[in-house]
Order: structure tokens, then C-alpha cells, then sequence
């Protein structure tokens, strides 16, 4: 038996295994991960970047001993970035840990890993309630998506999104397929959801603003934080008085449960793309996937969030380079933070059973906006 072993490598023009900064936009335009390549790039918007990122390849379990692959992360914070970056640094090596002792990946592994990383991240709101009450607002979207063993695992808890472009048979178009499910109130499903989770509440969702939000506040109706919204306690006196409701709640109004959805790869699945709701919100999953097939793999992220940019300014009936003049706080009223990561699949890597790997670890948005 053959075993194919490979150190990270650095491809592309960015000559940086960890990535370059452009102002208000940080990128990684090429590189290799255990099935083939990816490319990332973040936009700043918001006065301090809530966007936090990471792909991790090589051993997903803490021991070494368990299954290789590819881990995604998207976690697109609201209320500050505590959230998110918090979410960046745990929510992977929790993952670890949970496959370690399953020896495997599977979705109980998964849905442990939101869950310990929701009851740490909690722990330490508690922890800091009289110093830092702010962190009680503080929230993230949380995508995740692994790849291993021929298998894909898609797990989603807020309104980031994963999409893949698989071969239509017979033709050489490339076909959008999204695989999370969202959790936005703007969505009738959604509603109806939280609706029937909350039937004693007739204010659960309401319309704020000519948008529906979860109590008159946040459109997201699961995510990891929140803990005004999660629990009572923290509903209170020293947090800000916008973020309190007027009466008090006895289960979580929010819930960190991801929705997860499993595919084994198909020899027709090209490629994967996550990204935060910043670059949905102006390209179809359809646009993304056309530009994606249409286009060299170099850069490939910048060049989605670039789309989206030029949707951005025309909406607003400037043009690209004035829009990209403005500075992050005021850019927020044009577009959001965007986080965009492309995952080309290589069938004979995915193939390949007996693969070994150093392992590959890349954050999103280092050092942007300084």
C-alpha cells in the first residue's frame, strides 16, 4: 500500500501560508488542503470585524489516532466579535475531542462540539457579567462543514450558507445545490418554527422595521451565544437597556442547535463554497457557482467578494471604486462583513483512504483593519 503523505503548501501569488491584507480585505488566494485546493478571502464592513474564519486539514481527532479530513468554519458574529472569535478558537479542538472519543465523525460528535463550545462561551459571560455585561450581546452564526471519508457534513446554526456545484449529467453546466438549512425569521418555514417551539408567546417573532425578528430584535433564531436571549439571568441590569426585555423568560428564546445534513461526494461534485449571509445577501447561490466554474481557482474567494461588492455599490448607484473608498463602521450601511471559502474536491484524493497529512491550519481576516 501506498501512503501518500504531503506538507502544506503554498500556491498561488500570495507567497504567505497565512494570508494577505489589503486594506479592508484579507485573502488567501490559493493553497492545499487533504482533497484538493481551497482559496479564502474576508471584507471588513462593521467598525471591527465580526467575521471569524478557519479551514483546518489533517487530523480531525485530538489523539491523531482517529479520521483525516477537512474542517470549515464560518462563524458571522452580531453585538461585537467576542462571539465569533470565541467560536474560532474552541469550536474546532472541542470538535477534536468529541471524534476522538467516538473514534469517527458523526453528527452526535458535531452537535456535541456546538453544544460544549455554546456551554463554554456561556460559562464565560458569567464570568465577566460585572466587568463586561456587553459580551451577554454578543453572538455568532455558526457554519461548519467537515469532509472525511467520502463524506460530507454540513452543519449550520444561523443564516451563513453552504453551497456546492456538482456537474449537471449529460452537459457541462454546474449546477447549485444548497445543503444548510437557515435560520432567519424572514424565512415563513422559520417562523412558523419558532412559533410552534414558543405557542405561549404571541410576541415571539414580530415584525420590526418592515423586518421580522426574534422578541423585536435579531432576525437569526439560532446561534451560539446570546445568552441575553438564552438566559434570564443575563436579562438584566448592567446589560444595555436595548438589549432587555420587558418580561422575563423561562426556556432559551434562541437555540444552539445546528441543523446538519450528510452527502456522500459524488464523482460530479466540483466544489464547495461557504460563506456568511454578507455575500448572499447580493449573489444567488446559481451566480456563485457561475463564477466559480467560470473561472480560474487562483483568487477565485476575492473574486466572489468583488461580485458582491460591485452588486453592493450598484444598488446604492455608486460605483465600485468609490464604494471601496469608505471606511469600515460607514461601509457597514452598504454591505455587510463578507467571509467567502471555496473547497475544490479532487476525486482521486477523496478516493485515496490512505492519505496522511501535516496538519493545515488558516484563520480568516488576520490583522485586517489595522
Amino acid at each position: 500500500m501506498t501512503i501518500s503523505c504531503w506538507k502544506p503548501s503554498v500556491e498561488g501569488d500570495d507567497g504567505d501560508v497565512k494570508g494577505k491584507v489589503d486594506g479592508l480585505l484579507w485573502y488567501k488566494d490559493l493553497g492545499n488542503h487533504l482533497y484538493g485546493e481551497f482559496s479564502m478571502a474576508v471584507i471588513q464592513a462593521n467598525s471591527s470585524l465580526e467575521d471569524h474564519s478557519q479551514l483546518e486539514s489533517g487530523p480531525l481527532s485530538s489523539d491523531y489516532l482517529g479520521p483525516q479530513g477537512t474542517f470549515v468554519g464560518v462563524y458571522d458574529g452580531h453585538g461585537g466579535p467576542a462571539a465569533s472569535k470565541f467560536v474560532n478558537e474552541n469550536l474546532f479542538s472541542n470538535f477534536k475531542s468529541f471524534a476522538a472519543e467516538e473514534q469517527g465523525v458523526s453528527e452526535k460528535v458535531i452537535k456535541r462540539a456546538f453544544s460544549a463550545t455554546e456551554d463554554d462561551f456561556l460559562s464565560l459571560v458569567k464570568k465577566q457579567w460585572l466587568t463586561k455585561p456587553e459580551m451577554a450581546s454578543s453572538g455568532t452564526c455558526c457554519l461548519a462543514g467537515i469532509i472525511s471519508n467520502g463524506m460530507l457534513y454540513v452543519a449550520n446554526a444561523g443564516d451563513s450558507r453552504a453551497v456546492l456545484g456538482r456537474v449537471k449529467k449529460g452537459t457541462k453546466e454546474t449546477l447549485a445545490v444548497q445543503l444548510s438549512a437557515e435560520h432567519n425569521v424572514n424565512i415563513e418555514t422559520e417562523r412558523h418554527d419558532v412559533r410552534s417551539k414558543h405557542p405561549y408567546d404571541p410576541q415571539i417573532v414580530v415584525m420590526k422595521h418592515s423586518v421580522w425578528r426574534v422578541k423585536g430584535i435579531i432576525q437569526v433564531s439560532r446561534s451560539i451565544g446570546d445568552a441575553y436571549l438564552k438566559k434570564a439571568e443575563f436579562n438584566r441590569e448592567p446589560l444595555a437597556q436595548k438589549f432587555r426585555l420587558p418580561e422575563t423568560f423561562f426556556k432559551p428564546i434562541l437555540s444552539s442547535e445546528p441543523s446538519i445534513s450528510i452527502h456522500k461526494i459524488q464523482p460530479a461534485d466540483q466544489f464547495l463554497i461557504f460563506a456568511s449571509d454578507g455575500l448572499w445577501e447580493h449573489l444567488s447561490n446559481q451566480a456563485a457557482v457561475n463564477i466559480v466554474s467560470n473561472n480560474p481557482r487562483n483568487g477565485i474567494a476575492r473574486r466572489l467578494v468583488k461580485a458582491a461588492l460591485k452588486e453592493a455599490a450598484k444598488k446604492r448607484e455608486i460605483r465600485l471604486s468609490d464604494l471601496q473608498k469608505i471606511e469600515q463602521g460607514v461601509r457597514r450601511h452598504f454591505h455587510d462583513d463578507i467571509t467567502v471559502i471555496v473547497v475544490y474536491l479532487n476525486r482521486k484524493l477523496i478516493d485515496n483512504s490512505s492519505l496522511c497529512s501535516s496538519p493545515l491550519s488558516i484563520k480568516g481576516g488576520r490583522h485586517i483593519g489595522r
